[in-house]
């Protein structure tokens, strides 16, 4: 490993608070193991819910989908394994314009498709401009700044920008701008994400869809001896219960959604592993703003207050978190640890509820997934806290795919979700929820403060840290008193697998490289 030459860059750097480094050879570091590497296998991992779809700009890609596609497609750059900055990966080097403008671009060189194709910067362009294309509809948003990508030569690619901008490396990273075949290999867009083809380790196997989602090894990996696994499979488990125990019979390798009441007897389970990795996750409750009474910002703010947070992480988390306070997760630039956020005010719940369209209480509901411990006791705990304001919440439990169905369309009074971050900048989180234009509707919730927007778009096209710092505390003191959402906690990942598996590491940003991962017998 070596540093690329940047000089004229270094000032950005700083601004952006990334670090970046040039990669010359492959790879992320795998985790130390106690064991040696054997190749073969497949690892069989559970989760509650399947994957909405494979494209991968589109509005309905999300953490489960996002978890299968990150191992087939690839972008330009990589997030690290501590998730603070981001390296090249499908890029070998970069330099910047005196102006910040212009981004030349080197091609790792040697690259494949899975399909065999060599990857060439029309790819690249194709790629990313396929992705801006869906800044309306899907996470096209994250390259707004983007004016042009220009191809150099076959190893090269030019990106200018509109403007200056803070996070555009963090944007390069995004799987929204993974790299495809030109012209999706000649097939429709369509044809190409049903069974997609990227520079991975795994490539397309099958999808039996609500049943289990498999990818197979690909054999031209430009990560010289990787993969080591033949083949990963993602089977739908619904039921926290049922994982578990399929996890110590040893019909699974991974039980990705372990709830935390079953932590402690899965870790003194003998044969398994379980793991509480650091995150950028934040759990919270959104408001349906086209739905009244949650456009009265009194409401919001009455439920809120409602919240004891503290007894959430204790009977929901097992004390594995801490209250939220603010929008932005910790272990993400610029969170504000002394963010005003709502916290547990009874006196203060009441008042607000007096104040709004509705001061003698109502009924409303709140979406969440069935088979999901966790879920099921926050829903049972604010239940019984808004019954405390005059508030009669009914608990709506959908199975997990179709609840995330509902959250998509925004079918829903109040919905219990959760946000992890994918790149180490704030603003894919803050434009996803605050900017009614920045791909979903404001996390789905119709939230429109023209103040925040404007704050947002400052805080991207700021270069200056201690400025870029000011503008997102701002931010973050009146989204927590608009009360969009209500934020519940912070926690870590909760993963558990059998002791046969082997180099399995989640980043802060949730991302897997599972091209490093092994079993053993």
């Amino acid at each position: 490993m070596r540093r690329t030459q940047r000089n004229i860059f270094l000032g950005l750097i700083a601004a952006t608070s990334l670090i970046l480094t040039g990669c010359s050879g492959a790879s992320s570091a795998a985790p130390a193991t106690d064991s040696t590497p054997v190749a073969g296998g497949d690892l069989k991992i559970a989760r509650s819910a399947d994957a909405i779809s494979m494209d991968s700009t589109s509005a309905s890609f999300e953490n489960y989908s996002i978890e299968v596609y990150q191992n087939i497609g690839e972008s330009l750059f990589t997030v690290t394994d501590d998730g603070k900055s981001v390296k090249p990966w499908l890029a070998s080097s970069y330099k910047v314009s005196t102006d910040q403008l212009t981004y030349t671009i080197a091609l790792r060189p040697g690259v494949k498709f899975s399909n065999g194709q060599p990857v060439t910067a029309k790819d690249v362009k194709f790629s990313i401009d396929q992705d801006t294309k869906t800044a309306d509809t899907g996470w096209g948003f994250i390259n707004v700044a983007i004016d042009k990508v220009t191809v150099v030569d076959d190893a090269t690619v030019a990106i200018t920008l509109k403007y200056p901008w803070a996070p555009i490396l963090a944007d390069l990273s995004l799987f929204s701008n993974a790299i495809i075949p030109e012209n999706y290999g000649g097939k429709t867009a369509t044809e190409f994400f049903d069974a997609p083809v990227g520079t991975g380790p795994f490539m397309w196997g099958e999808w039996k869809k609500g049943q289990y989602l498999k990818l197979v090894k690909n054999p031209g990996y430009w990560q010289k001896g990787k993969p080591l696994l033949d083949s990963v499979t993602y089977s739908v488990v619904p039921e926290a219960n049922t994982r578990k125990l399929q996890l110590q019979g040893g019909q699974i390798d991974i039980d990705n959604t372990p709830d935390w009441s079953s932590f402690a007897s899965l870790k003194a389970s003998a044969g398994v592993k379980v793991f509480a990795f650091p995150s950028t996750q934040i759990d919270y409750v959104a408001f349906n703003q086209q739905r009244a009474p949650f456009s009265d910002v009194h409401v919001r703010r009455a439920i809120a207050y409602a919240i004891d947070r503290q007894a959430l992480v204790k009977a929901v988390l097992f004390g594995n978190g801490s209250p939220a306070n603010s929008l932005i997760p910790p272990g993400t630039p610029f969170y504000d640890k002394d963010a005003p956020g709502p916290s547990f005010d009874l006196k203060k719940a009441k008042a607000e509820l007096a104040q709004s369209t509705k001061p003698d209480g109502f009924s409303t509901s709140l979406l969440i997934r069935s088979g999901d411990a966790n879920q099921a006791s926050v829903a049972q705990i604010m239940q019984a806290e808004l019954k405390e304001i005059g508030i009669t919440m009914e608990i709506k439990q959908l199975d997990p795919t179709a609840a995330k169905k509902a959250t998509l369309t925004s079918e829903f009074d109040m919905n219990l979700s959760a946000w992890t971050m994918d790149i180490p900048d704030p603003d894919e989180w803050t434009s996803f929820a605050t900017d009614p234009d920045g791909g979903n509707h404001s996390a789905f919730t119709y939230y429109n403060n023209p103040a925040v927007v404007a704050l947002n778009k400052k805080g991207q096209q700021e270069t200056d840290p201690i400025k870029r710092e000011a503008i997102y505390k701002d931010l973050q003191k009146i989204t927590g008193d608009d009360a969009f959402f209500a934020y519940l906690y912070y926690s870590p990942y909760a993963f558990a697998t059998t002791d046969k598996v082997h180099g399995y590491h989640v980043s802060p940003l949730l991302t897997f490289h599972l091209e490093n991962v092994y079993k053993t017998k």
